[in-house]
């Protein structure tokens, strides 16, 4: 008989070790290290039974375009690729109270209307709850069944006694549990063993299934990144507690395009699109002030206008405060690094501070020229020229680098009424803005 083999998975990343230690070697995280139900070890040499003949195709093989059905919420179908794919799996993630729940639920309102069948199932909610969300909504009129339950298996039953099902939405994947696993909900073998058989009931049935999950506090989500694995699509909801702007982006998209975003706005009555996501990001920035200069940036397909604000203050400190929201840190120490060896301003002894407006997260490299601005903008105490924007990215030997959609970026920019704008040098863009090109942070130095 073969051997039973004890495995310690940790609940934050899914690294599996043999024994138990303090500290997770996968992610780091102490005390996340828990001992999983026994596996029989297969004995070596052992042969598996024959399986079935796998067929293939070539490339040129013709295939069916795969349906869609919108959600009425154009902001989502622009994120998902053009609306939902029958028997995809979507796993939603996001910090607590950003918002999961209440765009689910909009969300199969919505579809509930166009008639579709639509089953909402919470494991963190009663019922009463449920209900009482959707009548702050104004949703009570839209046939959603709503059910609250934990077993998997019961909840595959269910489905199975239906005659037909078009939406499942699982809220929380956490709170999932298959009685045969002897582990508790929330760690990794319930959760990558009940989203296993979700994800492969709705692909057998053709729905539709959304799994809401948790994320650490490093913002990624909780449980085996095997899950991400599995399903099709992963979204990320973000945003900022103090600001009303919520952040639906794509990471990974089998049926559409990465890092697509949709924009909304939290309000009394739920979540409202925003159509036009660059009118208010900057309806209280481009103002004459110093440390204050407009990126013209680009995420996924979307062209998007962002206010960059920096504060460059005197300080006493031994060691002068970095702080960044927004963006990254580490790109931050290097535009400064730049500015510092390539253009002669000394940051050294001065105290830094960055802010993106309005709570979005940017990423992209192009919003150096954009950052460089509003910090020489803030040190010399000079605001920048009025309708203006800035892209560009910059390089350690101080040279401006031309970035991708540069046309898009340009034409979001005309529609809004900037007449100025800063970028990387290059021949092939057009426009009717005034174009100042910049070719080293020198020539930036230099302007201001």
């Amino acid at each position: 008989m073969a051997k039973l083999k004890t495995q310690y998975v940790c609940q934050s990343c899914g690294t599996v070790a043999g024994k138990w230690t303090g500290k997770c070697e996968g992610c780091g995280e102490w005390d996340t290290l828990v001992e999983e139900q026994p596996r029989e070890v297969v004995p070596k040499g052992l042969k598996t039974t024959s399986g079935r003949v796998i067929e293939f195709d070539s490339l040129t093989t013709k295939i069916k375009a795969e349906p869609r059905t919108l959600t009425n919420i154009s902001e989502f179908d622009r994120v998902l690729g053009g609306g939902l794919v029958a028997g995809s799996a979507i796993l939603l993630g996001g910090d607590p109270g950003i918002g999961k729940s209440t765009i689910l639920l909009q969300l199969a309102a919505n579809m509930a209307r166009q008639g579709k069948v639509v089953a909402y199932i919470s494991g963190e909610e009663s019922m009463s709850q449920l209900q009482l969300r959707a009548e702050r909504l104004g949703l009570t009129d839209a046939p959603v069944r709503l059910a609250s339950g934990t077993n998997v298996g019961d909840i595959i039953n269910t489905l199975e006694g239906m005659k037909d099902c078009d939406l499942l939405i699982i809220d929380s994947i956490q709170t999932m549990y298959i009685d045969t696993i002897e582990s508790a909900p929330g760690t990794v073998a319930q959760v990558r063993s009940a989203g296993f058989e979700l994800i492969r009931m709705a692909k057998q049935r053709n729905i539709v299934v959304f799994l809401v999950g948790h994320v650490t506090k490093d913002g990624q989500i909780a449980g085996p990144k095997l899950l991400e694995h599995m399903v099709d699509t992963v979204l990320y909801f973000e945003g900022e507690r103090g600001h009303q702007f919520r952040i639906l982006r794509s990471v990974k998209n089998r049926f559409g395009g990465t890092n697509e975003i949709g924009v909304f706005e939290m309000s009394g009555d739920g979540l409202n699109e925003v159509t036009n996501p660059s009118s208010l990001f900057l309806s209280q920035g481009n103002v004459q002030a110093s440390g204050s200069a407009i990126f013209a940036g680009v995420e996924g397909s979307r062209p998007i206008l962002v206010e960059v604000q920096a504060l460059v203050a005197d300080t006493y400190m031994a060691s002068p405060r970095r702080a960044v929201v927004g963006w990254d840190t580490n790109r931050l120490a290097m535009v400064l690094a730049v500015l510092d060896t390539r253009a002669g301003l000394k940051f050294g002894d001065k105290e830094v501070y960055l802010n993106i407006a309005g709570g979005l997260k940017i990423t992209e490299p192009a919003t150096d020229l954009a950052v460089a601005a509003a910090l020489l903008s803030s040190f010399r105490n000079i605001p920048l020229p009025k309708n203006s924007v800035f892209f560009g990215e910059i390089g350690l030997s101080g040279e401006i680098r031309q970035v991708p959609q540069m046309d898009a970026r340009l034409k979001e920019a005309e529609k809004l009424g900037f007449e100025t704008v800063f970028m990387p040098k290059s021949d092939k863009t057009k426009t009717t803005m005034n174009a100042v090109k910049i070719g080293h942070v020198r020539e930036l130095s230099d302007i201001f």
